[in-house]
């Protein structure tokens, strides 16, 4: 599952995933991947950390709750390098983090890593 908002970034991760023999879902925020995780199991969740209606932060949350084993799953990604706040949030959650803009190379290296 891919959690972006930004319809560019959404097709790029969802062409270089598909490319690679992945199944790609796209949710818009956080409220959409609630709903769509509740009906489907996903390997990993790529999310966006600055999603509308609720944020990337507010969705990891929910899912260490909800579905502890997707949170161990999870890959963010920002565009907001420079903020500190959303940093320290990164590092301490553990999860892997790739920084916008990224490459298909990047994105594919990172999802692999994840399911080692």
């Amino acid at each position: 599952m891919v959690v972006e908002d930004e319809p560019s970034i959404a097709n790029i991760c969802q062409r270089a995933l598909t490319r690679e023999g992945f199944e790609v879902e796209i949710a818009v925020d956080g409220i959409a991947a609630q709903d769509m995780i509740a009906k489907r199991q996903y390997d990993i969740c790529l999310i966006d950390i600055r999603t509308p209606k609720m944020n990337g932060t507010e969705l990891y949350h929910w899912l260490q709750k909800k579905y502890p084993q997707l949170a161990n799953q999870v890959i963010f990604t920002t565009g907001s390098v420079l903020d500190e706040k959303t940093m320290t949030f990164i590092e301490q959650s553990g999860r892997l983090f790739v920084p916008k803009p990224f490459t298909p190379e990047e994105l594919i290296a990172v999802v692999e890593k994840a399911l080692k």
